[in-house]
């Protein structure tokens, strides 16, 4: 885990120039350390075979077959050669296809009844998968022959267990293997994290052992042995971080905010239309408890959307403020802002209208702060918030800026988290006279061990219970690439839906303008790649809003929404599909948090297979929140056997959140969890798997607190400390600071 001078060589200087560059450039393999935690991501078994049929599309990967057979096909009237080969593992077959020159030496070494490993990118052509141009390396039918080409020593493997490398364009998974033969001796030095207590009271190997034993096994008792080990420290190293955090945090000094009887809260409590859910009730002790102590709350309130989240945050924003101190509501899209502006405003009613004419006595001002704002509105909205005038504030990253000062902090309320970086979080909270509690809310439901490894700073409250009077929604794949006719009837469903007095919205992930095309030349470049590819630029707002006008939808009242218009615009555009005046909103995710339109009962979502499976979760919740059921329509061009249709299938199948969650979890990747897209490293996590380890997870998080509660600067435990700086570098840890 950890990275001594052994561990720190540079690879160049083991494995040369070429070698090392693609190491770097396609894996971020840098040193020695990098190499030897670069797993196998799974064994080949000699005498067994791998299965074909679960291969994944558009990935590269290693497979050990069979040849069953090997033809030559001429094309363009015999001068251009093509040789198809056939591999099958007894379960499934995968062709091979080589051009041109390339065809001599496979169709002189890959006979009918020879075994190798093949490596290369699954495509699909003709509707079968194939790898065109694979590398392979045979492998001995007996212990003579010694090595292939590639210079595997393949009888060095005879009747052993074959590690299979993630690999990459260029480095397949046996040239990764020679690299690690290279480095493997290094191992020997490197210097175990864990306490000898722990490790001995676990009965763990110590970590030269494991490295050796994951990467050249002799048993399938060794890779058992290696992965418990391996699994353990990276859960523990990462809890241990998270330990310290709150440990640290527990240290910081906070104003204690506690509601005044007969104050503001109990004012609003008592003009509620409607009884709050046995959870929110819950969930607003775990809050109002934090809010009472003197070192800075961190709750992360998560819940499905419509579940009652913004009742939840306003009721502790206005405990705050009758304790004297202000609240701040930090939302991530304009839209957003205004829409819980308007909505807290009517929920308060009088009561957000504090020292205005017909306001309430107990009341306060509510302001909005937004970069579009005009200046008379923005100077007043500063002016309130410096003098105390306001207790509650919503805005957008406006609110960050320098210019923008509080009478008195004492809460910040940071709404959908994932659209937010570090240093914004930090910037709000660090406008406190003394750290200001601070709650994290989500509708992405996120999995226990998940909120344990990411959120571990954080305390985690849930709101399982979603209020009365929401309706189903019934959720489709349209294929409109192999039944066009699908599609069709989707426009068809959604003029009947607006027959019936109803609304839709159309979704695009792209909004198509002509500033849009030409903001960068990395765009163009990235759409032309995209078409090379065979696959045309994603679908845009402005186009597709055009053709439905004009096909389709002809007749009905179609606008557009995007989050480039001008806020006015936006604000004038929602106010009228709100009041009904707007049949169908063709609209970028703009719409994705917080837009609620009771009377909008069906969605298309066009190239669907482009947003991930929480977004689609999170689309989804904004039809069916009225009486009438929803509708939601899937639109894709993605063949039946790709990975990006089964995710779509999966978001169709249920409408459980946590369930979603999980299946978001497995196919994105560990590193992608760990918020690498927003602290620019690489994810620590190699062996564990947040789904499936939730004991590990769990044990090493009760380790954890007990090592940093009896030694909190890790003084005893200077290895400890070696991987925690390894690992766990300056932007990692702010990171797992903040959530």
């Amino acid at each position: 885990m950890d990275r001594v001078p052994a561990l720190e060589e540079p690879l160049k200087k083991l494995l040369g120039g070429p070698t090392a560059k693609v190491m770097a450039d396609q894996l971020d393999l840098h040193t020695v350390g990098d190499l030897l935690h670069h797993y196998p991501r799974r064994y080949e078994e000699r005498g067994q075979l791998t299965k074909l049929a679960e291969l994944p599309l558009d990935e590269d990967v290693t497979v050990v077959a069979q040849v069953a057979d090997a033809r030559v096909h001429t094309f363009n009237g015999g001068r251009g050669q093509r040789l198809e080969i056939t591999i099958t593992d007894g379960s499934g077959r995968l062709q091979l296809v080589f051009f041109g020159r390339g065809i001599h030496k496979p169709h002189k070494e890959l006979l009918p009844g020879s075994r190798a490993m093949f490596a290369g990118k699954v495509s699909m052509f003709n509707r079968r998968m194939q790898l065109a141009h694979p590398t392979y390396a045979k492998l001995a039918a007996d212990a003579a022959e010694s090595e292939t080409d590639d210079g595997v020593d393949i009888a060095s493997w005879a009747g052993a267990l074959i590690p299979i490398y993630p690999a990459c364009k260029g480095l397949e998974s046996w040239k990764i293997a020679k690299a690690v033969d290279a480095v493997l001796p290094s191992a020997r030095e490197a210097v175990d994290p864990l306490p000898r207590s722990l490790r001995e009271g676990r009965g763990f190997v110590s970590l030269p052992e494991a490295l050796l034993k994951v990467h050249r096994p002799g048993t399938k008792a060794d890779i058992e042995d290696a992965r418990q080990r391996l699994k353990w420290d990276e859960a523990f190293v990462l809890q241990v971080a998270l330990a310290r955090r709150r440990h640290a945090d527990a240290q910081l000094p906070a104003v204690a905010r506690r509601p005044a009887p007969g104050g503001l809260l109990d004012a609003f409590d008592a003009k509620l239309p409607f009884t709050l859910t046995e959870g929110q009730e819950k969930v607003s002790r775990e809050i109002f408890d934090d809010l009472a102590t003197e070192h800075p709350m961190h709750r992360l309130l998560q819940g499905e959307v419509g579940s009652g989240k913004t009742m939840v945050a306003l009721r502790a924003m206005l405990a705050v403020v009758d304790s004297g101190g202000q609240a701040a509501m930090l939302a991530p899209t304009e839209v957003l802002a205004q829409q819980h502006h308007r909505s807290i405003t009517e929920m308060m009613g009088e009561l957000a209208e504090g020292g205005m004419l017909g306001g309430a006595d107990l009341g306060t001002k509510v302001v909005l702060l937004t970069g579009s704002m005009g200046v008379p509105a923005r100077r007043q909205a500063l002016l309130d918030l410096v003098t105390g005038e306001a207790g509650l504030v919503i805005g957008t990253h406006a609110l960050i800026e320098d210019k923008v000062q509080f009478h008195d902090l004492g809460l910040v309320v940071v709404d959908e988290q994932h659209r937010f970086g570090v240093e914004q979080r930090d910037a709000l909270r660090g406008k406190g006279k003394q750290p200001p509690h601070l709650l994290v809310m989500t509708a992405t439901p996120i999995p226990r061990t998940v909120a344990m490894t990411v959120f571990g700073d954080l305390e985690t409250s849930v709101l399982d219970q979603l209020p009365a009077g929401r309706s189903p929604i019934a959720s489709h794949v349209v294929p409109a690439q192999d039944k066009p006719h699908f599609l069709t009837r989707a426009w068809e469903r959604v003029r009947e839906e607006v027959d019936k007095g109803h609304q839709a919205y159309v979704v695009c992930p792209r909004i198509g303008d002509d500033e849009e095309e030409a903001r960068t030349a990395k765009g163009r470049k990235k759409a032309e790649e995209a078409e090379t590819a065979d696959r045309r630029p994603p679908l845009a707002v402005i186009e597709i809003a055009g053709q439905l006008s004009k096909g389709p939808l002809q007749g009905l009242r179609t606008e557009i929404l995007h989050g480039r218009m001008q806020p006015d615009d936006k604000d004038d555009v929602m106010r009228r599909f709100g009041a009904g005046d707007v049949d169908v909103l063709v609209a970028t995710t703009v719409i994705e948090v917080g837009v609620n339109v009771p009377n909008a009962t069906a969605m298309v979502i066009m190239d669907a297979d482009r947003f991930g499976v929480s977004q689609l979760h999170q689309l989804r919740g904004r039809v069916g929140r009225g009486s009438a059921p929803g509708l939601c329509l899937l639109v894709t061009d993605m063949p039946q056997a790709s990975p990006a249709r089964a995710r779509l299938e999966a978001v169709a199948s249920t409408l459980d959140g946590f369930e979603l969650s999980r299946i978001d979890l497995e196919q994105r990747r560990e590193g992608d969890v760990l918020g690498q897209a927003q602290s620019g490293v690489r994810s620590s996590l190699r062996m564990l798997t947040v789904i499936e380890d939730e004991e590990v997870i769990a044990a090493a998080r009760e380790e954890a607190v007990t090592v940093v509660a009896d030694d909190p600067d890790l003084d005893r435990l200077p290895g400890l400390r070696t991987a925690l700086d390894a690992l766990l570098d300056t932007d990692r840890e702010q990171y797992l600071d903040k959530g």
